[in-house]
């Protein structure tokens, strides 16, 4: 049922997402899903730990790379998180403040904690590492699905020079659209390497900035 929801998802977005439309598309009556889901939000709650079996396969799948700095390692597994997210429309909204259905998170979480253990952070310090890159990048992919172009349907996103116009007494204000509403993947990267910098200086306090 979680997959006909996120086939479904594609179609009409988080919005449209409801369980009479579910309901329609599995050919069965809207009480039925009852017997499954309280609410949407129980919906929700499955459809975001299906993305995550998914997504967990994809990463049981990649090779190890043992020879690579933590900070690059984290770099990688953060951009395919966001990758996997853009696989769906508004699939950062049904991924944020879900609870999962099971224990599928618990190997990947497991994982991104012992690369920053090992890598000499406190299992404090890596739990805060984990969880503040990990916001970084579902909060940025809330708002690159929000203003578009959206990886599903294509739609354009903001008119920026419409934007600067309205904005001409504010020139760096106007200016800053360019940055931050467009080439969002070269966007994210920038932002997402400032955040791993950030998380190396002050919750490892690295001083050699060797990354290792």
């Amino acid at each position: 049922m979680a997959e006909a929801a996120l086939g479904l998802l594609n179609e009409v977005g988080l919005e449209g997402l409801t369980l009479r439309a579910i309901a329609k598309e599995l050919n069965v009556q809207a009480p039925a899903l009852y017997w499954h889901f309280k609410n949407k939000q129980a919906l929700l709650d499955e459809m975001a730990t299906e993305m995550l079996r998914r997504m967990s396969d994809g990463f049981a799948a990649q090779p190890d790379a043992p020879d690579l700095a933590w900070r690059d390692v984290f770099f990688r597994r953060m951009s395919a998180l966001r990758e996997h997210l853009l696989r769906y429309r508004d699939g950062a909204k049904v991924y944020a403040g879900t609870r999962f259905t099971d224990t599928s998170y618990a190997e990947p979480m497991e994982a991104n904690l012992r690369l920053l253990t090992g890598a000499g952070f406190t299992p404090g310090a890596a739990a805060r590492a984990w969880f503040t890159a990990y916001s970084y990048t579902i909060g940025y992919v809330i708002e690159e699905q929000a203003m578009g172009p959206d990886p599903a349907s294509g739609a354009e996103g903001y008119d920026l020079d419409a934007r600067a116009e309205r904005l001409a007494a504010h020139p760096l204000a106007a200016e800053a659209g360019r940055e931050m509403f467009q080439r969002h993947g070269q966007g994210f990267e920038a932002g997402l390497r400032a955040v791993i910098e950030g998380i190396g200086l002050t919750l490892r306090g690295e001083v050699d900035g060797t990354g290792r």
